[in-house]
């Protein structure tokens, strides 16, 4: 036989899920949960530079914020940094001077 004979890759149906047969004894896994950070692998900023999203002192957040209006997780993002304090970056679509003008303004309607 020649190497040109062997096959190179895997056949696609190559696993079969014991626990999808009904093979006796195996028990599927629980669905993972989300977690309290589940949402941050639907958002749009863990697929782009990381970079935009923490500017240098005095650079443009446009583009981070231009990400973040069509972001589907920009709630859950915005949320998480609200409760966490998160001082530095662009989150929710907010700057850190816009959060914390947004929680003042949160407490001022709770007071």
């Amino acid at each position: 036989m020649t190497a040109s004979q062997y096959q190179t890759e895997a056949p696609a149906d190559w696993f079969v899920d014991p626990a999808e047969l009904g093979v006796p004894g195996v028990v599927a896994p629980e669905p993972a949960e989300e977690g309290l950070l589940g949402w941050q692998s639907e958002a749009l900023c863990a697929q782009t530079d990381p970079e935009a999203f923490f500017p240098e002192k005095g650079g443009s957040t446009r583009d981070a914020k231009r990400i973040c209006e069509s972001c589907d997780v920009r709630a859950q993002c915005l949320e998480y940094a609200l409760a966490n304090d998160e001082r530095f970056g662009i989150w929710g679509g907010l700057s850190e001077r816009e959060r914390r003008k947004l929680k003042k303004e949160l407490q001022q309607q709770t007071a």
